[in-house]
């Protein structure tokens, strides 16, 4: 996953809302949307799967977590002998560590540089860690970007993803009208002005390429390989969250649409969270971008998706 944007509460109707890209070489086996059992056990994980190494870019698991990752763009200080990044989100999704623990044994495993973004509904925290910092940042309401740097570092196309993801949600009223115009703000092949470009240590007109939203690299051997989103939306007191991805060839055609329903998530957070149902949930496939509109939410108290830091233990 090279490109993230998320909106944590800043919508009545829809408290949760990401969208995603993920750019990766096209010769790189990959599994679409669905739900499977990592390696060594644990939760089920409704993601995309790397097959060449077992990980994932994205994924979340019925009983409230979530996470997502980037690389960090540094090929100085790349091993090639370094294990698989894409380990770390199927270890944080099917443990139940808290935050610090899994950080401090993430971090000593030898991991070139990323950048995650890592929930647990359950107990109300959502956070961001690099391996550019010793230590991770508790996110709370807000809207963030994440690409190939720092969170919220000013790429262009980090800022284009950050501003499509605010207008989407000022004027959306709908969930179909919410998650076309994000699948057209993720396929933005607009490049930077050079002096825009941040410079990472690869060749300018790599820059370049990689400057834009939805990525093809001209000889089509890398580029935009998935866009994903994640909304959720409440439906009279309870939270409804549709995953919807949408793969493409290297040609850059859209294959099918696949879309994962899950009722009552995320879910509540709470003190005694390993007591918590774990939510329900569907996958469909389809030919179109089309979404079922559910019954129009009625106006409840609102909650916050993450536990006031006064109030967390």
């Amino acid at each position: 996953m090279c490109l993230i944007a998320m909106a944590i509460d800043q919508s009545r109707q829809f408290p949760l809302v990401i969208a995603a890209n993920r750019d990766e070489y096209f010769a790189r086996p990959a599994a679409r949307l669905g739900w499977w059992t990592p390696e060594g056990g644990g939760p089920a994980i409704l993601a995309g799967r790397d097959l060449q190494q077992g990980g994932t870019w994205l994924g979340l698991t019925a009983a409230g977590r979530l996470a997502m990752l980037t690389n960090v763009r540094d090929p100085k200080r790349t091993d090639p002998e370094a294990p698989s990044r894409g380990l770390i989100v199927p270890r944080w999704l099917s443990g139940r560590e808290p935050t610090d623990r899994f950080w401090s044994r993430t971090m000593l495993s030898g991991y070139n540089g990323f950048n995650l973004i890592a929930a647990d509904f359950r107990r109300g925290e959502c956070f961001w860690g690099s391996s550019l910092g010793a230590s991770t940042q508790r996110l709370e309401q807000g809207v963030f970007g994440v690409s190939n740097a720092s969170l919220d570092t000013p790429w262009p196309k980090t800022d284009r993803v950050k501003a499509g993801l605010t207008r989407s949600l000022a004027d959306a009223s709908s969930l179909s009208e919410l998650t076309t115009a994000l699948f057209s703000v993720l396929s933005d092949r607009s490049l930077a002005d050079d002096a825009q470009l941040p410079s990472t240590g690869v060749a300018l007109d790599v820059e370049r390429q990689l400057s834009s939203v939805f990525i093809r690299t001209p000889d089509h051997s890398y580029g935009t390989r998935c866009s994903t989103l994640i909304v959720s939306e409440r439906v009279g007191r309870d939270v409804v969250t549709h995953v919807l991805e949408r793969s493409f060839s290297a040609t850059g055609a859209a294959a099918l649409l696949r879309q994962a329903t899950l009722k009552r998530w995320p879910p509540r957070y709470t003190d005694a969270a390993d007591s918590l149902p774990v939510a329900e949930s569907e996958v469909t496939e389809g030919a179109g971008d089309s979404t079922a509109e559910p019954v129009a939410p009625k106006r409840t108290r609102v909650r916050s998706l993450l536990k006031p830091v006064a109030t967390r233990r």
